[in-house]
């Protein structure tokens, strides 16, 4: 393999590009990180909950630099019926500054020894002789960057996927979401809204303080109609949040949440990691604990494989074996928990809430439930002492997500 300017060029510096980027250079690699943007953590595109696990997987302790919140449960609300309380007990998310958080995971990789190029967009990727050469436009002058392993960990439109020929993932939903004036109910829940006021997926209410929170929807796209008219609508015609929202907002996001990786994460010289494989919850639409967790591997491996000299596309199949072997159960499963909910009516939703919205079954989701792999509670859910407290509806849900998975 001919010279290279680096071992491996990592393009996106968000919480998973940092993280890919830290641990090649924690395998012996010669790491530059470049982000299209001209500071980390802006534009946010981002809900901001992040699972404890997460923060784990992130090798991070919750700090005050970044977090605003804690969140112990959720309360659903379905478009007729009871709501739905669920409780964890003890903090399970943390609401965070998705700038600060950001900043704080770009800074332990720059305290590894990565190198840093910020507004500096990549334009094009060959592979000629075994070397990645990387076209970049930097501070409005074009350039071009040489490596042996260009890691994609640039977002829900990822350039470098397209440019590696790897595909799209699945789906993208679009999303939206304002902080804003609102009186929440309890700062320790997040709400959750569901039915055909968001359809095929939900809206949200995060809560930042007793006054701010912030809330948002995605839906499973109608090409009718978009996501601003949907919140729009939520706003104003959804009475809980019409009593305690007091207008206006003090920021807007407006983005996408991919869904279902791609057939390959890897190609000669490249992977692809984070949204831009579609490594991303389907079940709530988060992506930072599935999507450093995959970083983490795709950082090890292509470190190896440069230093290896050899960055074919056999040699960087491991890192596609490897996060599947690790999360792809998972977010099958909770793909299948998403196209069964997508498909509900609004009778059959509240009926699906309804059935669980009794003592043993709260009991056992407060014991088991885990945002992170939903896949835990159902299973205990459909132990046969729970069968005479489900409806019909629920154990149908139950057994389409996991026989299907």
């Amino acid at each position: 393999m001919k010279n290279t300017d680096y071992d491996v060029v990592v393009v996106g510096a968000g919480p998973v590009g940092s993280t890919a980027a830290r641990y090649a250079v924690n395998n012996g690699a010669t790491v530059l990180m470049i982000e299209d943007h001209a500071s980390i953590g802006s534009p946010v595109g981002c809900t901001g909950l992040l699972s404890t696990r997460a923060l784990s997987e992130c090798e991070v302790l919750p700090s005050d630099s970044f977090v605003l919140n804690k969140v112990r449960g959720a309360f659903v609300y379905p478009m007729s019926g009871a709501c739905l309380p669920i409780d964890g007990k003890e903090t399970k998310a943390y609401v965070v500054s998705r700038k600060n958080f950001d900043r704080t995971l770009a800074s332990m990789a720059l305290d590894s020894g990565v190198e840093l190029k910020l507004n500096t967009r990549a334009t094009g990727l060959d592979n000629i002789d075994g070397v990645q050469k990387l076209s970049i436009i930097e501070n409005g002058q074009p350039g071009e960057i040489r490596a042996k392993v260009v890691i994609g960990a640039d977002g829900v439109r990822s350039r470098v996927a397209r440019m590696a020929g790897l595909g799209q993932v699945k789906k993208i939903l679009p999303g939206i979401q304002i902080e804003a004036p609102y009186k929440s109910p309890d700062v320790d829940y997040v709400e959750l809204f569901v039915g055909s006021q968001a359809p095929g997926f939900f809206g949200w209410t995060v809560p930042v303080n007793e006054n701010i929170s912030r809330i948002g929807l995605a839906i499973d796209c109608r090409a009718d109609e978009n996501v601003r008219t949907y919140l729009d609508r939520m706003l104003k015609n959804n009475d809980h949040i019409a009593s305690r929202y007091e207008g206006g907002h003090l920021d807007l996001v407006i983005g996408g949440i991919p869904l279902g990786p791609p057939d390959k994460t890897y190609a000669e010289g490249t992977l692809i990691t984070g949204d831009a494989a579609g490594q991303v919850k389907p079940t709530s639409g988060g992506g930072i604990y599935t999507g450093v967790a995959c970083a983490r591997i795709a950082g090890e491996v292509a470190a190896r494989a440069a230093l290896e000299e050899d960055n074919s596309a056999q040699r960087l199949a491991e890192y596609d074996c490897r996060w599947r072997a690790k999360i792809g159960r998972e977010l099958a499963i909770g793909m299948n928990i998403h196209n069964f909910i997508g498909g509900r009516s609004d009778s059959e939703m509240d009926e699906l809430i309804a059935s669980m919205n009794k003592p043993p079954i709260l009991d056992t989701i407060t014991t088991y439930g885990d945002m992170d792999h939903p896949s835990i509670v159902i299973k205990k859910l459909l132990r046969p002492s729970n069968s005479r407290h489900l409806l019909g509806v629920f154990r149908a849900f139950a057994k389409t997500v996991l026989w299907h998975s």
